[in-house]
């Protein structure tokens, strides 16, 4: 048998994981017709049916299914090979893609963002704010700081430390509701929740303090949402230190109770170890988040110029 045309194979594959011609074709950006011939040269050089076509849909045959499995691998390794080729370059120029929660983007990332253009203009940095854990295996971002840590062998996780989240209320509530100075004090009062709420009240009585279902009638996957609502005075958030730092007007409550630690992970592909422009820009984010679970300090004050000493 000839070499097996790599476009039939991914042609064959994206149908089967779609389940329709149509889905495929939009997914990998042609036109029906042209799939649809793609998957009939599979079927005719491998001499196998891949599919049953039931009305509109398709459905994969047995020989399909066992043929699924080996497109699969085929994928797997291009992309392998599309990642060498990346971890190899040695220019500086291109993109970087950092994938961070909201949260991040918006209270942490601006001033990573400033050192980078200092220090690595020629490099376009993407900020990808997102809650989702991006899959650094396909290349939707070369780097992610993410909250837990890696369990993909692939990658490489670095613990760089912990900030630290606490209860918080605006001026506002307190002068509605006063000041709490015990858990009980918080009984019946909104508490703004991270979904799953499941989770966030299982975190909550591990540090003492629990809540009623009914407390969390306000839910977001957003940090800044829910950490703007606390602002505002609708209930009272967990929000992190550093950005209740920035916003006037919040109060921390219950601080030896209410401790909530934030681990950041740097994470990477083994693979773009080896790029001179991933490398820098990752050391560039390692230490200005080293510098900040040190400090606690607002993450975007402006720092020292090089060479300044104490006064």
């Amino acid at each position: 048998m000839d070499g097996i045309d790599w476009n039939w194979v991914r042609a064959f594959r994206a149908t089967a994981e779609a389940g329709s011609l149509s889905a495929a074709s939009r997914q990998l950006g042609l036109s029906q017709p042209t799939l649809s011939r793609q998957v009939a040269a599979l079927e005719e050089q491998l001499a196998v049916t891949l599919f049953e076509r039931v009305g509109k849909r398709l459905i994969l045959t047995a020989g399909g299914a066992g043929m699924l499995e080996h497109a699969r691998q085929m994928a797997a390794a291009a992309e392998a090979l599309a990642l060498g080729a990346a971890g190899q370059a040695s220019e500086l120029a291109g993109l970087v893609r950092l994938s961070v929660t909201d949260a991040v983007a918006t209270h942490v990332m601006p001033g990573i963002v400033e050192r980078l253009r200092e220090e690595v203009p020629q490099v376009t940095v993407v900020v990808i704010a997102t809650d989702a854990l991006s899959d650094l295996r396909r290349r939707e971002a070369d780097i992610a700081i993410r909250h837990v840590r890696p369990t993909e062998p692939e990658l490489i996780g670095r613990l760089i430390g912990e900030l630290a989240a606490h209860l918080y209320a605006s001026d506002a509530w307190i002068a509605r509701h006063g000041l709490p100075r015990a858990a009980a004090d918080l009984v019946g009062a909104t508490v703004l929740a991270f979904d799953p709420v499941e989770q966030f009240v299982g975190h909550m009585e591990l540090q003492g303090i629990r809540l009623g279902p009914e407390q969390c009638s306000v839910v977001s996957n957003s940090a800044s949402a829910l950490w703007e609502m606390t602002h505002r005075g609708i209930g009272v958030g967990v929000v992190l230190d550093i950005a209740a730092a920035r916003m006037p007007g919040l109060r921390k409550l219950l601080p030896e109770l209410s401790r909530v630690p934030v681990p950041l992970w740097l994470v990477t592909h083994r693979e773009l170890q080896t790029s001179r422009r991933i490398r820098l820009v990752y050391d560039v984010v390692a230490d200005e988040l080293r510098r900040l679970v040190v400090s606690g300090a607002d993450p975007n004050r402006e720092r020292e110029p090089p060479g300044a000493s104490p006064g």
